[in-house]
Formats: C-alpha cells, sequence, structure tokens
C-alpha cells in the first residue's frame, strides 16, 4: 500500500478569511492536480494526518475529500491511500491563427425586439406530474409580500438604474456564485434578465452570426432550441451517454461550430452529470476551435446527496464559458428573473443588446430579491427545498416500484426536480402523455425534447410541486393509462 505522508506542495489557508477553510482545502488542492502539482496516481495523506498538519478539524478536511471525490478529482479505494484520479490527456490538434472571440457577432449590436419564431406551447394547470415547477405552496409567500412592500416605498429613491441589473442583486449574485457555485466573478460581468430563457435569447443573439453552427445536446432544452432558432443558427444535434454530452461526437458531426449549449451540473431532460473529464475535453474543444460554451445552471441548487457541484465555469481559464441561472425554478415560476456571466470584454455588448431588446427585468422584483438573498432568506428557503424534493423523489420512486412495475422504468436521480421513467419497447411516448393529460396527469414527452426520431421512448415525472397525494393519485392514474396503452 503506497503510504501516506505529506502534500508534496504548501497550502495557504486563511482560518479568518470570508471562504469556509473546507472551500479553501478544496480549491487548492482542485487547483494542484488540475496544474499538474499533483499528477495522477498521486497518494493523499489520510484526513487525520492532513488535518494534524494544517491544524484543521477532520470533518473540514473529509468535507473537502468528498467534493473532490465527487467531482471526478480523486479516488478512494477501501483499505487503501486515496489518489489523485486520472484526468484524460490533452489530445493534439492545429490551433487557430491568432483570433480569439473577444468581440460579439454582427447581429450582437442589431435590434433584438423580434419576437421568437417559435410560440411556446400552453401548458396545462399545475399537477402532477409538472416538470420544472418548484413547491408553491412552500415558498415564503407572506416574507416576500414584505419585502416587495418595503422596496416599494424605496422605489422612487433607489437611484439610477443600469440596464445591466440593481447593482446590490448583481452583488449578492457574484457572492453567492463564489460560495455556492466555485465561480469567481465581479458584479460588473452579472447581468441580470427577465429569466433563463431571455438570457439564451441574448447569449445567442450577440455570439452568434446567422446560419454558424451551435452543438446542443440531444435530446436537450427545448428553450435553447428556441433561442437558437429565432437568430437563426444552425443546431447540430449531439448525442448525451452516461457521462453527458458526447464531446469527441460533436467534433466529428460539426467540428468548427462556433458554440456548445450545455446543462452540466444536471442534463436536461435525462438528467447525467457532465463528467470532468467530458468538462476539460469540452474546455479544449472550445480553446482550439475557438469557439463559446454557454453553461445553462437551471436547477444545480438541488442536489440531494453532498453539496452541489462546482460549475463549468469555474474550470474556464480564457473567458469562453457564458453562465447562465435562474431564480424560477428555485423560487416562483412567475418571478421573471434570471441573470447571465459574460467575460469582461463582452460586458458592452450584452448591454447593448438589453437596451434593443423586448424589456428589462422588473425592477421592484430585482430589489426585494436583493434583500432576500442578502438577509440569508435565499439560502434557508433552499436547505428546505432540498430536503423536502429529496423526500418526495423517494415518495416517487417508492409508488413507482408498488404501481409501475412493468409498466415505467424510472431512473432514481442525486438532484433534479423531475425522474425519466423508460416505457417499454412500442409505446409512444408522445401517445401516453395525451392520454394521461386527458386523465389530469400532467407530464413530459422525452421525444418532445429531441431533433431526431428517438430509438427508446420516456416520459419525464416532476415530483417538486406535489405533495404525497397528489403523488399516489398521479401514479394511480398513469398506472391506468399505460395498462390500457399496452
Amino acid at each position: 500500500m503506497p503510504q501516506r505522508s505529506r502534500l508534496p506542495l504548501s497550502l495557504a489557508l486563511e482560518p479568518a478569511g470570508a471562504e469556509p477553510l473546507y472551500r479553501q482545502l478544496y480549491g487548492a488542492l482542485k487547483q494542484a492536480i488540475l496544474d499538474g502539482q499533483l499528477p495522477p496516481g498521486t497518494p493523499l495523506p489520510s484526513t487525520r494526518v492532513l488535518a494534524a498538519e494544517h491544524r484543521l478539524s477532520r470533518n473540514t478536511v473529509l468535507a473537502a475529500f468528498e467534493q473532490l471525490e465527487a467531482e471526478g478529482y480523486i479516488q478512494s479505494f477501501p483499505r487503501a491511500a486515496t489518489c489523485v484520479a486520472c484526468l484524460p490527456a490533452p489530445e493534439e490538434a492545429p490551433r487557430p491563427a491568432s483570433r480569439t472571440p473577444r468581440s460579439p457577432s454582427r447581429r450582437g449590436l442589431e435590434l433584438l425586439g423580434r419576437a421568437d419564431r417559435l410560440a411556446q406551447q400552453g401548458r396545462p394547470p399545475l399537477r402532477a406530474f409538472a416538470v420544472g415547477q418548484p413547491s408553491l405552496e412552500d415558498f415564503p409567500r407572506e416574507l416576500w409580500a414584505r419585502l416587495l412592500a418595503r422596496q416599494a416605498r424605496r422605489l422612487d429613491h433607489a437611484g439610477p438604474f443600469s440596464p445591466l441589473g440593481y447593482g446590490p442583486l448583481r452583488e449578492a449574485i457574484a457572492e453567492y456564485l463564489a460560495t455556492g457555485r466555485g465561480l469567481r466573478c465581479s458584479a460588473e460581468q452579472v447581468v441580470v434578465t427577465a429569466g433563463s430563457q431571455h438570457a439564451l435569447t441574448l447569449a445567442a443573439r450577440v455570439l452568434l452570426d446567422v446560419g454558424q453552427q451551435a452543438w446542443v445536446e440531444e435530446p436537450g432544452y427545448v428553450g435553447a432550441h428556441r433561442a437558437f432558432a429565432g437568430a437563426e443558427v444552425e443546431m447540430v444535434p449531439v448525442p448525451v451517454d452516461g457521462e453527458g454530452l458526447a464531446v469527441q461526437a460533436g467534433r466529428r458531426l460539426a467540428p468548427q461550430a462556433r458554440l456548445a449549449y450545455v446543462t452540466p451540473s444536471h442534463q436536461f431532460p435525462l438528467g447525467m452529470t457532465l463528467s470532468l473529464g467530458r468538462r476539460l475535453e469540452l474546455l479544449r474543444w472550445a480553446s482550439e476551435a475557438d469557439a463559446w460554451v454557454l453553461e445553462d445552471d437551471y436547477d444545480s441548487e438541488f442536489r440531494y446527496a453532498g453539496r452541489p457541484l462546482a460549475s463549468l465555469a469555474s474550470l474556464d481559464r480564457e473567458g469562453r464559458v457564458i453562465y447562465v441561472g435562474t431564480f424560477s425554478k428555485v423560487m416562483l415560476p412567475g418571478l421573471r428573473l434570471g441573470y447571465v456571466v459574460v467575460p469582461p470584454d463582452l460586458v458592452e455588448a450584452f448591454a447593448a443588446a438589453l437596451v434593443s431588446s423586448v424589456g428589462y427585468a422588473p425592477r421592484l422584483e430585482q430589489m426585494a430579491l436583493a434583500e432576500f438573498i442578502t438577509q440569508g432568506h435565499f439560502f434557508r428557503h433552499l436547505r428546505r427545498m432540498r430536503q423536502l424534493y429529496a423526500r418526495r423523489q423517494e415518495c416517487l420512486l417508492e409508488l413507482a416500484e408498488k404501481h409501475l412495475r412493468g409498466l415505467l422504468e424510472l431512473v432514481p436521480r442525486e438532484s433534479g426536480m423531475h425522474l425519466v421513467g423508460w416505457l417499454p419497447p412500442g409505446l409512444d411516448d408522445r401517445t401516453a402523455r395525451r392520454r394521461a393529460l386527458a386523465e389530469g396527469v400532467s407530464l413530459e414527452a422525452l421525444s418532445d425534447f429531441a431533433l431526431a426520431p428517438l430509438s427508446r421512448k420516456a416520459l419525464l415525472l416532476g415530483y417538486a410541486a406535489a405533495g404525497e397525494a397528489q403523488l399516489r393519485e398521479g401514479v394511480l392514474r398513469l398506472a391506468q393509462v399505460l395498462r390500457e396503452l399496452l
């Protein structure tokens, strides 16, 4: 067994720093692994030894190790040393001559007021198993109403308002991303939008010219399809597997695409996490192809095993990742507030696009949300919802095991707000969706998120918005529908 002794590098940790010690240790070890200071296979000291060497609590070291292992940087084995994982070696590939993506496309500054060509389909009333819907009854509505009322009294005295968003909210978002998503950015890089769809539309039109190619996950998020279609961009569907986006397939299909759209923390709609190897591979492709990566981090807050994983943007060293987040999934669907984090040299381009777009994020809600975050209400709400959604997923799995066996194969996930249920061969998911809706059960067909026919069909079952009684009734009705179809 390899001997675990001292680390072959020094760790500059600040006990009095603003960042928790476990995050400092995690960040230092992660950077040392990425820089090659800790090569693959390097045995790490035991958590007890490392804690004693740096005068840390063992729980601090355990938390850092757990995060590193969850993200694929280290591997632990029974009765053996914890070692640095083998990351994929860089591939030799020709690099572009000299240009880097430092300016918006020609269309980036054009008038962006025309409506999307693809209209939103109307959704049925909220019922089990609505996808992407949070629990409305568990949101602190009275507190939110008080914050709105207080900020409404300040509205006329709030000072000048930047088209990029309310200053205190941009600062609160930047601080949250640093502590919660491992993404260090300044408030000046944060652009507040009227929801994530607004952010995706802006990004597509600022970054891409008509006819340019963009990778999209297959199956993937139709909101991204809508944004790219509205910008008249050629979408290249790239398959996903157990590790997320198949980057090598993307290289074969469209090696010179100008952008890749990904949902790395929780692939929508299938639910896997983009592996560390694929993340590094994707960033290498973006560098070689002189391209952008658009990271949609739509529900990363809801991870039920360990802490949320670091964002893809936290690995970006060249300013190629554009990061999109939303508050509608974690708070209220009607709260049309999202944000996009852009490299400093693109801020002006996004500001110009915002000025010529179809409206801004609502000012009053921005002010109330800034207070909601800075007073700690946002983080307390997230903790409650993680616990609640974890219980609801477990409840849905138990009900499915009892009533849907042989009819629908549900795949458990460590994160997210819905599960994928695979149908038996020969059963059409769109037909099942229509029949279920007629019985008062709201769900989605996997085929509706794919640009090409799928070899196997599935249904998407949201569980976040439904209580145990609603989940039970929904499962019983769905079971009856599927039996009739079979």
